[in-house]
């Protein structure tokens, strides 16, 4: 029996963290995540209609598996789609040391007149998607947009690593709404072919054998696998490359609720207003109301 094999399932089910694992002989790497108690924490204020909470589910997914690429701590990664005048107007979502947060501003009326099932199209219209990477080390910004074509969030995030990163990526995502409670999860997997040297990825491409042998295993993953509460994702790793001579596990950030408002950081973010600004931002109180769209809140603030 491999370390890999005695590990699986010894931390029961993997809610709320990412899984990182390695395949060696094949120069790629992962992440699996599976959101359970943090995915309900941030859905609760808000009574979302089933197609825009199975919508943020899977953007929670996405962002925990990209944020769980990062390396430093400090790091953060944002996913944003604005599409004023749609069904879906605003969604963000970020991921932030292991803290996630994540809201859809949506028109109930426009909802209504679509089909039970909406379509990206129909949701977003022509919208696009905006990812950005907040590098803590060297504080740099790196951001990639990418349209919103393709049936789901997660193949505009596979166009995205094509297109902006020229990686080769496959995701694969799911969102179960039945039992005690929702379920989202994902697996994320990249070839860095022939390596990495000094950062820069060397002969990328997606026709090469061991990748695409890589993605043709793990394109068979099922969406009840994903989302199966009593399958450790050690276990799902296990079962997609139990063929592989070496696959290397680590574990990843434990998730939480990120939402990181407070009066004080409300009282910062004001100040660099005018007075004149903030005069006019009073009610008849002449207290300035704050509202935090990510956890549904008024926050006071005395001017």
């Amino acid at each position: 029996m491999t370390e890999f094999e005695r590990n699986i399932g010894q931390d029961g089910t993997g809610f709320d963290r990412v899984l990182g694992f390695t395949l060696p002989d094949r120069n790629a790497r992962g992440r699996g995540v599976r959101l359970g108690p943090v995915l309900s924490e941030i859905l609760a204020p808000h009574a979302y209609p089933p197609p825009i909470r199975d919508l943020l589910a899977e953007a929670l997914v996405l962002a925990a598996l990209m944020g769980g690429l990062l390396k430093r701590a400090g790091g953060q990664l944002t996913l944003q789609v604005q599409a004023p005048g749609a069904a879906a107007e605003l969604l963000v979502c970020d991921y932030l040391d292991g803290a996630l947060r994540g809201y859809i501003k949506h028109d109930p009326g426009a909802l209504a007149a679509l089909p039970a099932d909406p379509t990206l199209a129909d949701l977003f219209g022509e919208g696009a998607l905006t990812v950005t990477f907040d590098l803590a080390e060297t504080g740099q910004r790196y951001q990639g947009v990418v349209p919103l074509e393709g049936p789901s969030l997660t193949a505009a995030v596979e166009r995205y690593f094509a297109r902006s990163e020229q990686i080769p990526t496959l995701l694969r995502t799911a969102v179960r709404a039945d039992g005690p409670g929702p379920v989202a999860a994902g697996l994320l997997i990249q070839h860095l072919a022939e390596g990495e040297e000094g950062g820069e990825r060397l002969h990328v491409r997606l026709d090469h054998p061991e990748w695409e042998h890589v993605a043709v295993l793990a394109g068979t993953v099922r969406a009840e696998e994903l989302t199966d509460r009593l399958l450790p994702l050690e276990a799902l790793v296990w079962r997609l490359f139990n063929e592989e001579r070496e696959i290397r596990a680590e574990p990843g950030a434990v998730l939480s609720r990120g939402c990181r408002c407070s009066v004080e950081r409300f009282e910062q973010v004001l100040a660099r207003f005018p007075k004149e600004d903030r005069r006019d931002m009073r009610n008849a109180e002449g207290v300035i109301v704050v509202d935090c769209a990510f956890c549904a809140r008024e926050f006071p603030i005395q001017d």
